[in-house]
């Protein structure tokens, strides 16, 4: 058969070819940003030919610091189309982490928002390897970047011809781009990206049995295109001809509901916070939205939250699998056809899972090197390997601790049932040891959310002198509802043994995030440390 590399060409070209006409729209900060994608692709090569112009090299990386916008997405294609290594940054990180991500990554050129140009500032003297910083806005002043030289991005379009020629035998196993861990502990960990990876992941999120993207689509990424590729909706939108709806800087819930309501979105993609915020508007306003699915990953979705979205707001709601190593979806939750005439509980606990792994992956479930069964309750941590999971850290050290044999060693803790539904039981750093057993944090995290006074709830380990650990709560109640520690407790005493049950809950304002708005738990296990259980005192 014919010998034909999979790579970013082969999804922008047939884009443009068949699909010129449809749109892309960003909310901006002075108003709706619309174009269709024959102005995109032409902008796209600009951009690549003015990047050129500047000096950047195949294999050399270009990095982002931006919003999900319309400028972001041309870059996405812009510099893997040239040879060149796309590399998103967390804008969300420490000072020291963009150091070092920038330092470690050796990027060359930096593109970076001109609101986030004071990003740069604590760190101005230490990026010796950046030649270019590139401002992207609609008339920025290029003087106020800390790095020089600084150009405005559309003078870099401005000052180039489309007439660029890609390479349509791009080699697929050249890197396409790279992203870092978000670094709960340690510096962030960089994971890279292949053309073949990507070309096949995106194949992926169009199959029936996941995510099903079409032309017939309007297409949401509200997960930040600095986070894992976006999910990978900016490449699969493109290549299958969606129209895509980009939400811009620091968007609010409101502005959500109101983007997807307005503007017809089909397809929206976000954390679990993220669709909480937006439930809160929903529960206010008679906002009807036309999602066909709310797209829900990064951390287990509560059952609760599900529910809401289904039978209050009529909302199908899709909960995915995956992790920067991944690409990265990895499992994707669609309930069997055979299985429809479960009860509605029923139907519904399956579809909290993480669902079925998705075709082109393999797994394994492992726990002191035996492979578990699948039965449901044996739990192991997960293995995954396949086209789109990375096979090593970029220049790190840490690559033996998560790679052993060709498989990814997730750090995930799991059961898999005799359909082969996969439920996350925790992270191995988040489960709590108590007596020798494990409590899952997740699954007490979920009944909590389920209580109707609760807005959020995280659970972790604490020490404990009999026990070595005990679970401790933390809630966040819905605004104007109440709820006491007894009545919280009692609510677990119906769904779990006695000894799952926490030893006390703790009343937050909010609880601490990560970069991209997961629990962060390590802040509460370090803030919580010594705290003294009442079954201590």
């Amino acid at each position: 058969m014919l010998q034909t590399p999979l790579n970013l060409f082969s999804l922008f070209d047939y884009s443009q070819r068949i699909y010129p006409k449809k749109w892309i729209v960003t909310r901006t900060s002075t108003g709706m940003h619309r174009y269709q994608y024959r102005d995109f692709g032409r902008r796209v090569r600009q951009l690549s030919a003015g990047l050129q112009q500047l000096g950047l090299q195949p294999g050399e990386r270009a990095g982002t610091l931006a919003w999900n916008d319309y400028r972001h997405l041309e870059i996405y294609f812009g510099v893997p189309l040239m040879g060149s290594v796309l590399h998103t940054i967390n804008l969300r990180l420490s000072a020291d982490h963009i150091r070092y991500i920038v330092n470690h990554a050796e990027d060359r050129v930096l593109f970076v928002d001109a609101g986030l140009l004071p990003l740069l500032e604590p760190i101005k003297d230490q990026l010796p390897q950046v030649r270019y910083i590139v401002v992207m806005g609609d008339h920025p002043d290029v003087t106020k970047s800390p790095i020089q030289p600084a150009i405005a991005y559309e003078d870099l379009l401005n000052q180039s011809t489309p007439d660029i020629i890609y390479d349509p035998n791009l080699a697929e196993d050249n890197v396409l781009g790279m992203c870092y861990t978000s670094a709960t502990t340690g510096n962030p960990k960089g994971v890279q990206y292949s053309h073949r990876g990507i070309y096949l992941h995106s194949m992926a999120a169009g199959l029936a049995n996941t995510l099903a993207l079409s032309e017939s689509d309007t297409v949401m990424p509200i997960v930040p295109m600095f986070h894992v590729n976006a999910w990978g909706l900016p490449f699969s939108s493109v290549w299958f001809g969606a129209n895509l709806v980009l939400p811009g800087p620091a968007p609010t819930p409101k502005d959500l509901v109101e983007l997807m309501a307005n503007e017809g979105v089909t397809v929206a993609a976000g954390v679990p916070t993220v669709w909480l915020g937006v439930s809160r508007i929903l529960e206010a306003e008679a906002t009807r939205l036309p999602l066909r699915m709310a797209l829900c990953g990064g951390s287990a979705a509560p059952p609760a939250l599900i529910r809401t979205f289904e039978d209050a707001f009529g909302v199908p709601f899709a909960h995915a699998y995956g992790m920067t190593e991944t690409s990265p979806l990895a499992s994707f939750s669609r309930l069997k056809s055979g299985l429809q005439d479960l009860s509605a509980d029923d139907r519904l606990a399956i579809r909290a899972t993480q669902g079925l792994l998705i075709p082109g992956l393999e797994l394994r479930l492992v726990r002191d090197g035996e492979e578990m069964p699948w039965d449901g309750a044996s739990a192991g941590e997960l293995w995954l390997r396949g086209p789109w999971v990375a096979d090593e850290y970029y220049r790190d050290d840490r690559t033996r601790d998560s790679f052993q044999d060709g498989w990814l060693k997730t750090g995930d803790v799991a059961t898999i049932d005799e359909e082969g539904y996969i439920r996350l039981v925790d992270r191995t750093k988040d489960l709590v040891k108590s007596g020798g057993e494990w409590i899952s944090s997740v699954d007490l995290e979920n009944a909590l959310m389920a209580y109707p006074a609760i807005f959020e709830a995280s659970v972790v380990g604490v020490p404990h002198p009999k026990w070595d650990e005990r679970p401790l709560a933390f809630v966040v109640l819905k605004e104007g509802k109440s709820a006491t520690k007894e009545e919280i407790l009692a609510h677990l005493s119906k769904n779990f043994a006695k000894w799952w049950i926490p030893d006390d809950v703790i009343f937050l304002d909010e609880i601490p995030k990560t970069s991209v708005g997961k629990f962060l738990k390590r802040a509460l296990r370090d803030q919580y440390h010594e705290y003294l259980m009442p079954s201590q005192e």
